[in-house]
């Protein structure tokens, strides 16, 4: 696979920005620097896991003297290691960037829990929501400084989670809030997921498709399967009704329309696809075979179907794969909550294996050609 910069090189020649020789030169000089690199995948997962090391056992050291430690002495050693990793990372950055990468992300989640710290500390009033909103103010001071992928994937994370605090803390009596709140969250794992583009495929967007990547399934699955309860809950007033799906549905859209532009009516398709899924729910009625019974496998196919074929027209394997592995997992529910109990012992396990063994090597199939297909567009 061609390295990242040799899009912005063909770009560039296309438009005339260099010409082929310096384009040669470029590529030249690049491919030496990877050489010299080697092995630097080895490196960089040391760097990362030993980043995540040295944060947990620096909160443990803190937590295990946390009683011995006068407030003062607390808030000192809280400011400390937030300072610490910073002050590290930029001391670094010039000898080893990687290394800078990771400090400074250590020291941006130390950030979060210096907040936390610090309200327990001082006896704040409690409101969770306005401590993570800090540490996502924190998050995006530190991406607008450094212009990494960890402050990045922080601030993608951390915003949408004090939007997701404070919706819980004002609706958590109100029958719906919960479904609101899993639909928009399934919007922007799917706008995460698609946020690359033909010569914008940067970093940070890297990251934001593997946090796209991580919980597109596990929040269409929740899209479908949430059920509020009526117990001690009382109708949504028309305000919040309104500014809660306004907000799922809109924000979403406002970021895919940021980071892709015109491209951004694929994710209107997408939404309404959200809205649809979330209108299925489930009854647990085995009498019953209704919308609310079929519905959530039916639209789990076809969003995986279209996930496919978006992946194709965009030229995007993570698609293809993703919604490969959608459409196998949405089998594997059908069979188990609405035919393996109706078949005897024997015959269940036997159409189970014969799931597992003909149609994983009829997807299997279907997939490798799906990706020649895609790499023969990009040839």
């Amino acid at each position: 696979m061609a390295a990242h910069w040799e899009n912005d090189i063909d770009r560039w020649v296309k438009n005339g920005v260099i010409d082929s020789a310096a384009a040669a030169r470029i590529r030249a000089f690049e491919g030496k620097q990877e050489a010299a690199q080697g092995f630097r995948w080895p490196v960089l997962i040391a760097v990362a896991f030993g980043g995540l090391l040295l944060a947990a056992g620096a909160l443990l050291f803190v937590a295990a003297h946390w009683d011995a430690l006068s407030p003062g002495a607390r808030f000192g050693i809280v400011l400390f290691l937030v300072a610490a990793f910073h002050v590290a990372g930029a001391v670094t950055a010039e000898r080893f960037s990687a290394l800078a990468t990771a400090l400074h992300g250590v020291g941006t989640i130390c950030l979060g829990a210096g907040i936390f710290l610090a309200g327990q500390i001082f006896n704040l009033q409690e409101h969770w929501p306005g401590g993570i909103m800090l540490w996502a103010i924190g998050a995006w001071v530190a991406f607008g400084l450094l212009r990494d992928w960890p402050q990045a994937g922080l601030a993608a994370l951390l915003t949408p989670a004090w939007l997701l605090g404070e919706w819980v803390e004002a609706t958590q009596h109100f029958i719906g809030a919960r479904q609101i709140l899993a639909d928009g969250l399934l919007l922007l794992s799917i706008t995460y997921l698609t946020a690359p583009r033909p010569g914008k495929e940067t970093v940070i967007r890297k990251t934001l498709v593997w946090i796209g990547t991580l919980s597109v399934l596990p929040l269409a699955a929740l899209v479908a399967m949430d059920s509020d309860s009526s117990w001690h809950r009382t109708v949504m007033p028309g305000i919040y009704f309104a500014a809660g799906w306004s907000a799922a549905l809109l924000l979403p859209l406002l970021v895919a329309w940021w980071l892709r532009g015109q491209a951004v009516l694929l994710n209107v398709i997408a939404a309404l696809w959200v809205v649809a899924l979330g209108s299925t729910g489930f009854t647990f009625d085995p009498y019953n075979y209704s919308w609310s019974q079929l519905g959530p496998y039916l639209m789990w196919i076809l969003g995986a179907i279209g996930l496919i074929a978006w992946g194709l027209y965009e030229a995007r394997k993570e698609r293809i794969n993703l919604g490969v592995a959608g459409f196998a997992l949405t089998v594997l529910a059908f069979y188990f909550s609405n035919v393996m109990d109706k078949l005897g012992r024997s015959a269940s396990l036997i159409g189970l294996g014969s799931l597992f063994l003909l149609g994983g090597w009829c997807l299997e199939k279907m997939r490798r050609r799906l990706v020649e297909k895609l790499e023969t567009r990009r040839s």
